[in-house]
């Protein structure tokens, strides 16, 4: 795919929609669990463009103590604990009746086994229930789509950022292409290891608070710089600065409580706070994934870039990239928390342009799978 080729007007194969089509959508891949509602209504000028509009967005978060991590049995617990009281709340605040809804979508992976089984349990018995056809979608994909609609990118080249998901991607004849991804840990899942090593809150994120401390740091430490072409190995970067942590000069939050990094700074002292790791982790990782994403503008002639994902929401990312795609008179889109961060009107997106098109999924193939990779899905409602 080249620039040429990709500036040539197509004619997309989606159809309008004949009336306001509704769409409600079911995430809980990982500790989010999303509903949301979505309509599709065709719109009454010459332009012919599809009027879309999120009617509710409703997430509830599974948050552990400092220090933990979460298992997929408790997390799983959990979103069997809050799924009804999430789905009536969305249901709700979109205005309209269950029996109102045309077709339900629902995560069928990629994500955690147990969590993913009880979104589909759950779209299973609602289409039992109210007679209502199912869509089974990829994650990555809703994230893609929800985050071409919310920017209205037309064909960027895409970072996908999250915990458990690090891939650039590019759309070529109704797939989205991985150009380049994580050879082992996520960066989303880098972050936040790091984060309960140093012993930060996990509420809101643990990734969220690495970027606050981050901004209170002043020494960039030496970490590995791992590109592999158009590949990032990170777990190298996750050992090295955690080894930083058991350094005679590192100083836990502890030992900077009873005393100012200012004051020992003036004393002389050469110090390693947990600021100038978080600091240091984020310039490192976040500058390999400028690398491989510049690569793959390069290689497709692409200008703008679409950020999507978790850690999207992460500002300084999102400052990095702007550099970089400012030099190449580009542009970057991201969203905020909202829709980047695991939602269920992201599903509900990509459930509803896959009905569009005529799709659904049997009852008996409303499985879930841990691994389904973005270039999988046959993208039909696109050119």
């Amino acid at each position: 795919m080249t620039q040429a080729s990709s500036s040539k007007k197509k004619i997309s194969p989606l159809p309008k929609p004949p009336g306001r089509l509704l769409c409600l959508g079911i995430e809980g891949s990982a500790n989010k669990l999303g509903c949301g509602v979505i309509s599709h209504s065709p719109s009454s000028n010459k332009s012919g463009a599809t009027i879309v509009t999120v009617l509710s967005n409703v997430r509830h978060t599974y948050i552990t103590p400092p220090g933990e991590g979460f298992l997929p049995s408790d997390t799983a617990r959990h979103h069997r604990e809050w799924v009804v009281r999430v789905i009536e709340e969305a249901v709700r605040k979109a205005g309209v009746r269950m029996g109102d809804l045309d077709v339900i979508a629902f995560t069928k992976g990629p994500g955690m086994g147990t969590p993913l089984q009880v979104g589909a349990l759950v779209a299973r018995t609602l289409s039992l229930l109210h007679n209502i056809p199912l869509v089974g979608v990829n994650h990555c994909v809703g994230h893609i789509e929800m985050g071409r609609q919310i920017t209205s990118s037309h064909n960027p080249i895409v970072l996908y950022v999250s915990g458990g998901n690090t891939q650039v991607i590019a759309y070529s004849q109704q797939r989205y292409r991985i150009f380049g991804e994580t050879l082992d840990i996520a960066i989303g899942n880098c972050l936040d290891r790091f984060a309960r090593v140093i012993g930060l809150r996990n509420d809101p994120s643990p990734g969220y608070n690495i970027e606050v401390e981050a901004k209170k740091g002043k020494r960039l430490v030496a970490l590995p710089y791992g590109t592999k072409g158009m590949d990032v190995s990170l777990a190298g970067i996750l050992h090295a600065v955690e080894t930083y942590t058991k350094d005679k000069r590192y100083r836990s939050w502890d030992r900077l409580s009873s005393s100012t990094t200012n004051e020992m700074e003036e004393e002389g002292e050469d110090i390693i706070t947990p600021h100038d790791l978080c600091f240091s982790l984020q310039e490192t990782t976040f500058a390999m994934l400028v690398e491989i994403t510049e690569r793959a503008m390069a290689h497709v002639g692409a200008k703008d870039v679409l950020i999507v994902g978790g850690v999207g929401c992460n500002l300084r990312l999102q400052q990095m990239m702007g550099i970089m795609a400012s030099e190449r008179n580009g542009r970057v889109f991201a969203t905020d928390e909202s829709f980047c961060i695991d939602n269920g009107i992201m599903i509900a997106q990509a459930g509803l342009l896959s009905y569009r098109m005529g799709q659904t999924t049997p009852i008996e193939k409303t499985g879930v799978t841990q691994r389904y990779r973005t270039d999988a899905v046959h993208v039909s409602w696109r050119a």
